[in-house]
């Protein structure tokens, strides 16, 4: 294959934008002061990095002259949204009924992963995926592919057509699902090593090894992958673990040696950093610690686990093992691409088992947080000096509700509860990528 050029999209020279400048500095959760706000802030931006963030009556007088100043008052600027687990072959059946995941995954995910073998089918899919996670907000994402290696080429290439920071990795599978999806061992771990010689490292783009999940590999896919792993240990990792009960019931029948659903890939060498496990909503203690203590990350996709039924993830217990939390859509079991969606929905999973989840730190595990998980925090996520300058401008005035809304909110926490509970696509006013503006309301 050949790799077209991709010539850089990073802004040249220095661009400021001024508006309410929000970042973390770290987790709300256990250090409430972990955060910088200015109600007139300044972003300096130059050759698609950050130069510095703070307020804007001091680091306009810094400016060279000449330098363009981008006026977003009344409008906040935050770092980019990081959705840690979403399936770009499930756009198109997005809001498909089903009486729970095990049948949504026959009647709607199976068939519609099948059409990934054409490319220009998948092409035409990845094109518009990867437009609407910007018109959301989202500017990073750790994206499934399907079984076909064509599948993740074709996004690799789009994504990296908009210079987009993005993770995927085509699906293993060698048993219990369709013939047309199913690879073996050793073809899977050799297109996967493929396309991380390919792919991985390519301008902002990084390669996951990627388990569907453990019924549908073989204890032979299952080393392949665990070796593989070990042989690239800056690649990452994805797969769901503990969704759904009969999902749960289903591992044990396959894998009645294991102590758990996560000791399945733990014995297989997959708890590590850089290993993102979808869910994780059914763990017990030893599964929790044994994830706080591998560093491995969870992305938490509260849309797709109230759709399909599948439970509550206990934030307490998460809480007390210190585990890496992220947020997720996981379209199309999820309902929606919007990050503020899901924040909305967090917040009200967090409501049922007893426990409040803050609007600053939604914000924090969907920006910053998730660029800890990812090892990425020292490129994006913040406002670091150094980091990318990835980042979006949100409008509390988008509907008349929120400007009524946003008009009484005397608080930082009640202004970002107020765009996490009111928001969704029409609060995402200007989405930039390395401080070239690609989407504008």
């Amino acid at each position: 294959m050949t790799i077209p050029p991709f010539p850089s999209r990073a802004s040249s020279g220095m661009h400021a934008y001024r508006g309410r400048v929000l970042h973390f500095l770290g987790d709300p959760q256990f250090d409430p002061q972990a955060h910088a706000c200015w109600d007139d802030g300044l972003l300096i931006v130059a050759d698609g990095k950050v130069v510095n963030a703070g307020d804007a009556t001091q680091l306009l007088r810094t400016l060279p002259p000449g330098t363009t100043v981008t006026d977003y008052r009344g409008k906040w600027i935050v770092p980019g949204f990081i959705d840690t687990h979403v399936h770009y072959p499930q756009t198109d059946i997005i809001a498909s009924p089903s009486p729970g995941l095990l049948h949504w995954l026959d009647t709607y995910t199976f068939p519609e992963e099948q059409r990934f073998a054409d490319g220009n089918h998948a092409t035409g899919v990845a094109s518009f995926f990867l437009d609407t996670l910007l018109r959301h907000g989202t500017t990073t994402a750790m994206v499934w592919s399907t079984v076909h290696k064509v599948s993740a080429e074709a996004l690799f290439t789009e994504a990296a057509r908009r210079d987009m920071r993005l993770i995927t990795g085509k699906v293993l599978m060698d048993r219990n699902c369709p013939d047309a999806l199913r690879d073996t061992a050793e073809s899977g771990a050799r297109d996967s090593a493929d396309l991380i010689a390919t792919w991985h490292g390519t301008q902002r783009l990084a390669y996951a090894l990627t388990l569907r999940f453990a019924p549908t590999s073989s204890d032979a896919q299952l080393v392949a992958c665990g070796e593989l792993a070990q042989q690239h240990p800056d690649v990452f990792i994805q797969t769901h673990v503990a969704e759904n009960h009969d999902e749960v019931r289903w591992v044990a029948e396959l894998f009645p040696d294991a102590r758990s659903y996560l000791d399945v890939y733990d014995r297989a060498g997959l708890l590590r950093k850089r290993a993102v496990y979808g869910h994780a909503i059914h763990l017990d203690d030893g599964d929790r610690q044994r994830l706080a203590e591998s560093g491995a990350a969870v992305a938490h996709c509260p849309t797709s686990n109230l759709f399909l039924g599948s439970g509550l993830y206990d934030f307490h217990a998460s809480d007390a093992h210190r585990i890496a939390l992220t947020l997720a859509t996981d379209v199309g079991g999820g309902n929606s691409f919007s990050m503020l969606g899901v924040m909305n929905e967090a917040h009200k999973v967090a409501r049922l088992g007893g426990y409040h989840l803050s609007a600053l730190r939604m914000f924090y595990l969907a920006t910053r947080g998730a660029a800890e998980a990812l090892g990425w925090a020292d490129r994006i996520g913040s406002f670091a000096p150094g980091c990318e300058a990835d980042f979006i401008v949100l409008d509390p005035h988008c509907t008349p509700l929120l400007v009524r809304r946003s008009a009484h909110c005397q608080t930082l926490e009640e202004h970002l509860f107020a765009l996490a509970l009111l928001g969704d696509e029409r609060a995402v006013h200007a989405t930039y990528l390395q401080g070239m503006r690609v989407h504008q309301a």
